[in-house]
């Protein structure tokens, strides 16, 4: 086999064994300026992430307006619209993020049990 292939199957499988073990979240949520609900959303997922998933996440926030190509790419319809990439499966939520326990369950940080 080539360098190349090699390379190309340690990096994928050193992101299998990053997914297996849950180490991080990824996640981009995807915002139309800098409006108040915009802004809501940001602040919203951020206090939940610092809560829940402290150093454990990665979170990218692309300006649709600023940034077009990534809401067609993502096929984003409405913004704010986060959306979950790692651990899967993928998951979207739309608008200001303000349901704590439905964006909690969706984020599988917690369960319908632990309610």
């Amino acid at each position: 086999m080539s360098k190349k292939v090699i390379d190309k199957l340690d990096e994928f499988e050193n992101a299998l064994t990053a997914e297996k073990k849950g180490d991080k979240y990824i996640l981009r949520l995807f915002v139309a300026g800098i409006n108040p609900k915009s802004r809501r959303a940001i602040e919203n997922l951020m206090e939940i992430l610092e809560e829940n998933l402290k150093d454990q996440y990665e979170l990218e926030i692309i300006d649709i307006y600023q940034q077009p190509i990534f809401a067609k790419e993502g096929q984003i319809v409405a913004a704010p619209t986060l959306i979950k990439e790692l651990p899967p499966p993928i998951r979207r939520f739309v608008g200001d993020l303000s349901n704590k326990e439905k964006l909690l369950l969706g984020l599988e940080l917690k369960s319908k049990n632990n309610e």
